[in-house]
């Protein structure tokens, strides 16, 4: 008999900002419903607490994950649940992504109490957001605009607009779904016009690799069409070396067994062109998928994109 049918006591490792704490007590509340146990881990992690200071600056966004991992590698806890966009395209020995859920809406999110969208913002307008790669398609799309850095979880980055810092700031759709805030989305991106980072809107689970009892647990929450897409997203990203010091785009959409693949990348430096690559292919494993991704960056550099810079 599978140990997924023998009810596991599981503890979950989680940031405590609101949303991290949403998105693991959905697992929990999942699993308890198939039998197991599961509390909570809350903990403060090293992105949580340098907030003035870019990401891309400081090591990236695996400062979000790391005291998660120590947690699982000490046995505090034994599966840590994160937004994908967040976790580093390379785990560390010893660790698995054993589960990547349904995707909530990938777009980006365009947030501001005075204007209605993008085109509407007035010559110069300042907008917030810490993230290159919105950075270089919001430049793409308005070179007039000032781009200012926006950290903080988010709320605070919400408090920060409401107080008048920013005409408007860029958010993910999903996480103000997650948390009953979709009405402060004004209008939502197109995907053609700001592409999502790769895994933007999913949640993964991470464990220990030598657990396969939490993996076999976990499996009836996967949701394939989903893993495969951003397994290729990923893919793109680990090709190129990337990491949020990179201002790298990758969406695929999954349709009757195809996968569309779209990237962009942009120098935030020089505010060139952006460079694009799409391919599809039909996808039905991840070595498939990651195949795909690792051809789409190979279209990037081709074109001019340049890999990441060692951090500093």
């Amino acid at each position: 008999m599978s140990l997924a049918h023998s009810p596991l006591s599981i503890v979950i490792a989680t940031r405590e900002s609101r949303l991290a704490l949403w998105q693991a007590e959905h697992v929990q509340a999942l699993l308890r419903a198939r039998g197991h146990q599961v509390e909570l881990l809350g903990m403060t992690t090293k992105g949580d607490q340098i907030l003035d200071r870019s990401l891309s600056k400081v090591g990236g966004k695996g400062l979000f994950v790391k005291e998660l991992e120590v947690a699982l590698e000490e046995g505090r806890a034994h599966i840590a649940v994160h937004s994908l966009k967040d976790v580093p395209m390379e785990l560390p020995e010893g660790f698995a992504l054993a589960c990547v859920m349904e995707r909530e809406d990938p777009r980006d999110a365009f947030v501001s109490p005075r204007y209605e969208n993008l085109d509407a913002l007035p010559q110069g307008a300042v907008v917030g957001t810490s993230s290159l790669r919105r950075q270089v398609l919001l430049q793409a799309l308005r070179p007039d605009l000032k781009i200012e850095p926006l950290r903080g979880n988010l709320d605070t980055r919400l408090r920060k607009l409401d107080e008048g810092q920013y005409d408007a700031i860029v958010l993910a759709a999903a996480g103000l779904k997650r948390l009953g805030l979709e009405s402060r989305i004004r209008s939502a991106f197109a995907p053609t016009a700001m592409l999502p980072a790769a895994g933007q809107g999913a949640l993964g689970i991470e464990v220990r690799s030598d657990r396969q009892d939490l993996i076999d647990a976990l499996e009836p929450l996967a949701h394939q069409p989903t893993w495969l897409t951003v397994a290729a997203e990923r893919a793109v990203s680990r090709a190129m070396g990337g990491s949020c010091s990179m201002p790298l785009a990758a969406h695929g959409t999954f349709t009757d067994g195809v996968l569309q693949l779209d990237a962009a990348w942009g120098d935030v430096d020089t505010q060139a062109p952006l460079v694009r690559a799409a391919a599809s292919a039909a996808v039905t494993t991840l070595a498939q998928a990651e195949a795909l991704g690792d051809a789409i960056a190979q279209r990037l550099r081709a074109g001019g994109a340049r890999g990441a810079e060692p951090l500093n």
